[in-house]
């Protein structure tokens, strides 16, 4: 059997390990060019690879292409694979199949990341055996390979679920849904949402799908569709019997009388965003049957994710915070919520076709100034320049966040939520969080 891996980052070298384990005959191919230390990897395993181009002899005779989630379905090599019928999967679709391990699948445009690193956070607290793979980490296929863990972690892209067929996980979480990433699927959000839903699709009646309750999205497309697995939902307005809910102090969530309670205000993560990701990610420590007051603890001594909503620093009184992971408005919309004071907001990017109209009650009421950092402003100009006192371009973070510290007066927060992708300045949202705090560290 002959396997072509497209790209040659961590999801494609984890796959080409695995492959070459069961006995495949691997080829990887990077249109791009491929980091030094893959390049290694590859050789010591002794698979074959090339970069900077994709050489059609060598990858239209594949069985079996396993497509890394940044290569969009519109590359021409994927066309032509996909009119000669030869499969094109992703990572975790060629890769669960050679594991045993429950897996616990976690997707949404919000709060995956946040999610998932907290359900590891408290299956590994609770001595279990787990890994933590997917769109986050090391790559789901290269810990197979090794054959590491009984239990996975998974976070979710649409794009890695657009490339499964087979694949369910025993435990699903969809944690919200708004417009991201349309470009991939031609501006069509009703595309998006199916592509999110895929997590559930193979899922039999023993399985769970956790799910926000309060999303209209998730809402209306249960209306319209009938899933097998069970389905436990959560919600910040609606009193549940089944499943997760907030009374005035206290997160409660109910499964079949199966009652685990805590004090919100005990939760590491702020903000009413973070007590769904708590919802969501309590419900799966229930269903793993860890103890409560493991799951408790847990809960109150989790270090959130790095790039959201990260305190980095306080300088005369002015709180500096890194929320470079927002990459679209719903993200930045849970950020600017979160806010209590007076906030010097920097935003801007690569714009995936966003609609700021959501942010302006939040801008209105919250922010004192914005700073646009990105190559092209122009709509984030026109939108907001009559709304706050002060709007500023820059094309440097250095810049960016100078111009804060002068606008920031005692008691505000100075935001980096860009509610857009980064590939305009920087090499991607961690390098772009990397240089702010590097930034205000230079202050």
């Amino acid at each position: 059997m002959r396997l072509v891996v497209l790209g040659g980052g961590e999801s494609g070298v984890g796959t080409a390990i695995l492959g070459k384990k069961k006995g495949y005959d691997v080829f990887v191919s990077d249109f791009g060019k491929i980091k030094e230390n893959y390049r290694e990897v590859l050789s010591n395993n002794g698979i074959a690879w090339e970069d900077e181009k994709h050489t059609e002899a060598l990858i239209m005779n594949a069985d079996v292409v396993m497509k890394s989630p940044g290569i969009p379905d519109k590359a021409p090599i994927v066309k032509k694979l996909k009119d000669a019928t030869i499969p094109v999967i992703s990572e975790i679709e060629f890769a669960a199949p050679f594991t045993e391990a429950i897996t616990i699948g976690i997707t949404g445009s919000n709060g995956k990341t946040t999610t998932t690193l907290l359900t590891y956070h408290l299956l590994k607290q609770a001595n279990l055996n787990v890994g933590l793979a997917g769109n986050i980490g090391k790559s789901f296929a290269w810990q197979v390979a090794e054959n590491k863990h009984d239990v996975y972690v998974l976070e979710l892209s649409s794009f890695q679920l657009d490339g499964i067929s087979t694949y369910k996980p025993h435990i699903a979480i969809i944690t919200n849904i708004s417009p991201d990433h349309l470009d991939r699927y031609n501006y069509d959000y009703n595309l998006y949402i199916d592509a999110k839903f895929r997590i559930t699709m193979n899922q039999t009646a023993s399985d769970y799908l956790i799910i926000d309750a309060d999303d209209e999205a998730i809402s209306n497309w249960l209306q319209k569709h009938t899933i097998k697995a069970t389905t436990i939902p959560f919600s910040l307005t609606k009193q549940l019997d089944f499943g997760g809910s907030v009374d005035a102090n206290n997160m409660n969530i109910n499964l079949n009388q199966d009652i685990f309670t805590m004090p919100i205000h005990q939760l590491a993560l702020e903000g009413k965003h973070n007590v769904k990701n708590a919802m969501a990610a309590t419900t799966v420590a229930q269903l793993m049957k860890i103890r409560k007051e493991t799951i408790r603890e847990s809960l109150t001594n989790f270090q959130g994710a790095e790039h959201r909503l990260e305190k980095v620093l306080k300088i005369q009184n002015v709180q500096y915070i890194n929320d470079s992971k927002a990459t679209n408005v719903n993200a930045t919309f849970f950020a600017l919520d979160s806010m209590t004071t007076p906030t010097v907001w920097i935003v801007g990017g690569v714009d995936k076709g966003n609609d700021y109209d959501e942010l302006m009650p939040l801008v209105r009421e919250k922010v004192r100034g914005i700073i646009c950092l990105g190559v092209d402003n122009k709509k984030l100009v026109e939108k907001f320049e009559n709304v706050v006192e002060v709007l500023v371009e820059t094309t440097s973070m250095n810049e960016a966040v100078k111009i804060a510290n002068k606008i920031a007066e005692k008691g505000d927060t100075v935001l980096l939520s860009p509610a857009c992708a980064s590939f305009d300045l920087f090499e991607n949202y961690e390098d772009r969080g990397r240089q702010f705090k590097q930034a205000v560290q230079n202050l």
